[in-house]
């Protein structure tokens, strides 16, 4: 499928794949490798790296300097921060011992999350729905839908609403949305 012509790509940048949705913006020295998926109306900040075997859907915002290696998996409507990293490889070797892409472990990001400035997520978690990962954080395990965590490694610290705001006790947003605990371990759902 042939790259759509209302993506525009600065001329600087190295944009290899095909897969790339209408209305996307590449910015400069960002490279986008052969394989890679990038949906519509997404914007890729400078210095950015997209991997083959990489997918982001429609309406993802990646700052400057984010890498996105293959086998991670981007929903719509994501915010990746300024040189967060994602990782493929739980154990990492070169030379004699590097493993082959098969082994290499699945990485979700689910719709709406945020991950922070300068934050690590290791490979083989998934982010939840509307979660925001603090600045610097490592992500080591899943994070819940809504769930705001942070640290190294992050942990949990509260729950936060669609559009960004911390919820209060009664998991209520001054914006007026209100959520209720959903099954163990998942995380919030919307009322």
């Amino acid at each position: 499928m042939p790259r759509d012509p209302s993506s525009f790509v600065h001329e600087t940048a190295l944009c290899e794949a095909e897969d790339v949705g209408p209305r996307t913006r590449i910015w400069a020295f960002a490279h986008v490798m052969k394989g890679a998926q990038v949906g519509a109306d997404c914007n890729v900040g400078d210095h950015a790296f997209i991997e083959g075997g990489a997918r982001l859907g429609d309406r993802v915002t990646v700052k400057n300097a984010v890498l996105v290696w293959d086998r991670v998996t981007v929903e719509d409507d994501v915010f990746l921060g300024p040189n967060a990293v994602f990782t493929n490889d739980l154990r990492p070797r070169s030379g004699p011992y590097k493993r082959g892409a098969e082994q290499f472990s699945d990485t979700l990001v689910r719709k709406g999350a945020t991950v922070g400035a300068g934050a690590t997520v290791v490979c083989g978690v998934t982010l939840g729905e509307y979660c925001m990962v603090g600045a610097g954080a490592v992500v080591t395990k899943d994070v819940a839908s809504y769930a705001l965590v942070a640290g190294s490694p992050a942990v949990r610290i509260g729950w936060v609403c669609a559009c960004g705001e911390t919820l209060d006790e009664a998991f209520a947003c001054g914006c007026g949305r209100r959520y209720a605990l959903g099954e163990t371990g998942k995380g919030l759902l919307p009322r």
